[in-house]
């Protein structure tokens, strides 16, 4: 893997441990030896994260929908900067750069490029590895819901498996390494 998409917040949240987790990732990749891929802003933990990685000398790779470009949240100091024209072509091109995904703390948007890439898998649009960093529980409850949505027959178990889940920035990447590819089909 040369590149590694981190899903995360504009937002900062409410405690420290977010940024400091985003710091620490970005930190990782570099020392691990992967560029990062995100979503272009400068604000909040993707802020954070970029700015980690470009700290240690690493290569980040930010796409920003037009729209938001215009808000002047755009990161301007990243090794590349790529406006599209909406959130669907960012999502697309996301996953074009990328060779593996980590969603960290984060909210609908977060959530939503999460499920998106794990629909992907499901579907064999792609094989690359996905990883959620559960900092503190925080993503527990949807790990309640998924089992749900197994359990009342709308969810395989297989395609849950395919989202690697660790509890500290520490272990994020080894599980990443190790999560299984989707290899059963979704009917």
């Amino acid at each position: 893997m040369a590149r590694i998409c981190v899903f995360c917040g504009s937002s900062s949240g409410t405690d420290p441990k977010y940024i400091e987790s985003a710091e620490e990732l970005g930190r990782k990749l570099v020392e691990q030896g992967y560029g990062l891929v995100y979503g272009g802003a400068s604000i909040g933990t993707m802020g954070a994260v970029a700015d980690a990685v470009l700290s240690a000398g690493g290569e980040v790779v930010g796409v920003i929908p037009q729209s938001i470009a215009d808000m002047e949240v755009a990161h301007t100091g990243l090794s590349k900067l790529e406006v599209v024209a909406d959130m669907h072509q960012r999502k697309a091109r996301m996953m074009q750069l990328s060779d593996g995904f980590i969603s960290m703390p984060g909210g609908l948007g977060t959530l939503e490029e999460l499920f998106e890439v794990l629909t992907w898998a499901q579907l064999g649009l792609h094989k690359k590895p996905s990883a959620l960093l559960n900092l503190d529980g925080y993503y527990d409850s949807l790990l309640e819901f998924l089992d749900n949505a197994r359990d009342q027959g709308f969810a395989k178990q297989a395609h849950i498996d395919t989202l690697a889940v660790s509890p500290t920035v520490e272990a994020i990447l080894p599980a990443l390494m190790a999560a299984p590819k989707a290899q059963v089909a979704k009917v």
